[in-house]
């Protein structure tokens, strides 16, 4: 497989330079009002997850009952306040990822993951699809050794069931959540506002079986 420049790492000494203004979205969630913060509320939890393209994976997780908000933004790189140009050129590490905020009283982690698992392809490296570059890998950034022991036990369960249809390595990105940057205002929700914009999203098929921490 030909693997383009955008596919490849790069280390803290050749990332771009910081970035002194942060971003920071000028709306309130288009679908259900809610305003977006790099903090959960207090009751509520959130993880981080990358799945390629961000448009499409808010979309998925905003639908889903005791998701109290989503937003998507970059994390797992090294340039501080990225811009979408910035991520795009591969020169500042992160990866697209949407922020999940949920009531864990309505909503299980579990169902979470289920969902990230099942609703892209956690096999392909620094791609998803036809889109390549290091800002499409798939990545959980977790908040908390709970959501670390779920992630991985998470991960081993759905290889087992990749293994069992022949399909290949899962290469997802599973750390500690760092800095979390938002994208810029037009990229929130941006499926909400432009509906029949570009949606990458597409899963392997295979179900995730039942599984424990």
């Amino acid at each position: 497989m030909l693997i383009n420049q955008k596919q490849l790492s790069i280390t803290a000494d050749q990332a771009l330079p910081d970035r002194l203004e942060e971003i920071i979205p000028a709306e309130a969630h288009a679908v259900n009002g809610s305003m977006l913060s790099k903090e959960a509320p207090e009751g509520q939890a959130q993880i981080l997850l990358g799945m390629g393209c961000f448009w499409g994976a808010e979309r998925l997780f905003w639908k889903l009952d005791g998701v109290k908000s989503t937003s998507v933004g970059y994390s797992g790189g090294f340039t501080v306040n990225p811009t979408y140009r910035d991520v795009c050129s591969a020169q500042t590490g992160h990866t697209e990822v949407v922020q999940v905020v949920f009531d864990p009283s309505r909503i299980s982690l579990e169902e979470i993951l289920t969902q990230f698992w099942q609703s892209h392809d956690p096999t392909q490296g620094m791609r998803q699809g036809n889109d390549k570059g290091t800002q499409y890998r798939s990545a959980i950034y977790y908040f908390g050794d709970d959501q670390k022991a779920a992630a991985l036990a998470s991960r081993d369960a759905y290889q087992a069931a990749l293994d069992a249809e022949g399909k290949a390595e899962i290469t997802t990105e599973i750390a500690h959540a760092g800095p979390y940057y938002f994208a810029e205002t037009y990229h929130q929700q941006y499926l909400e506002k432009n509906p029949n914009g570009y949606c990458g999203i597409g899963g392997t098929g295979v179900c995730l079986p039942p599984w424990e921490r």
